[in-house]
């Protein structure tokens, strides 16, 4: 019954996500992500904090990455200043820190992302998946689009910035 449930919440993924993605060529192949999240409308704010932590290059290397991708509305929603605040060069190891949560290793596609209930970012913690009546969260962000593929791996937007967990101190 569980499997059954979680086969029908894929293909509801995929037929409300991946129809939009289904491109003939595959437009957005040829990009970087970066180059990707620089020509879609609504990644301002993310190309900014990408350059401003100097890690366009890295996302624009072999990869491959999956990166959850927040919209500037979910930039908008963080409380007022905290976009100014990381972007200044003394919050930078703050700002790759938050990024790099975002980014996965590999490419995992919306097929496999949904068969997951974590996955390991980059920044070194976990982020939870949940998928619940033919959505997926990635922690408290909906996923609004999927398979946005790239050279160098794939960008699922989301709808809401995550933000790592403090780690414990380990004193």
């Amino acid at each position: 019954m569980k499997f059954t449930k979680l086969m029908a919440a894929a293909a509801l993924i995929v037929a409300s996500f991946g129809v939009n993605n289904v491109q003939a060529g595959c437009g957005t192949c040829d990009k970087t992500i970066v180059e990707n999240a620089v020509s879609i409308e609504g990644f301002k704010t993310l190309v900014a904090a990408v350059k401003a932590a100097g890690l366009a290059e890295t996302l624009s290397g072999k990869g491959p990455f999956t990166v959850f991708a927040p919209t500037d509305e979910a930039f908008a929603k963080l409380p007022k200043g905290t976009v100014e605040n990381l972007l200044k060069p003394e919050n930078k190891d703050q700002l790759v820190a938050v990024l790099t949560y975002h980014v996965v290793p590999g490419a995992v596609m919306a097929k496999d992302v949904v068969k997951l209930n974590k996955a390991k970012t980059v920044q070194g913690q976990n982020v939870r998946i949940k998928v619940a009546d033919g959505k997926v969260k990635i922690n408290r962000a909906n996923v609004v689009k999927t398979d946005v593929k790239s050279s160098n791996g794939v960008i699922h937007v989301i709808d809401t910035v995550i933000l790592p967990p403090k780690k414990k101190d380990s004193k």
